[in-house]
């Protein structure tokens, strides 16, 4: 058997045999980032949110695929809301109006537990 192919088989098992983890590959500091432009407007804005912002939560919601990603994105977004005093309409209606999808809204009693 030749080395490229011995090369193949290996890299094809190896994509079998590769653990999978559950646990969240989103940090809180990746969270707040994305989130960091729309913290003035859920403050104190009106209206739509900027587009920095939507950026921002649509490149959250592209991050947050699995079930743990969900809930740490969950428990950091809470953190953040309860970390200054956001319009609760804003923060319900932030990912709709930047036409994403985020596991929960950008609010301070957000049940976490039920995320997933």
């Amino acid at each position: 058997m030749s080395i490229f192919k011995s090369l193949v088989i290996i890299s094809i098992l190896g994509t079998f045999f590769i653990p999978r983890y559950s646990e969240s590959t989103i940090s809180c500091s990746t969270v707040t980032q994305d989130l960091q432009p729309c913290v003035s407007y859920l403050t104190s804005g009106s209206g739509n949110p900027p587009d920095t912002c939507c950026k921002g939560v649509q490149n959250l919601a592209a991050a947050t695929t699995t079930s743990a990603d969900k809930k740490a994105a969950c428990q950091c977004i809470k953190s953040l809301a309860n970390s200054v005093t956001v319009k609760t309409e804003l923060a319900q209606a932030l990912a709709t109006n930047c036409g994403a999808s985020l596991p929960v809204d950008a609010s301070p009693t957000v049940d976490c537990k039920t995320v997933g």
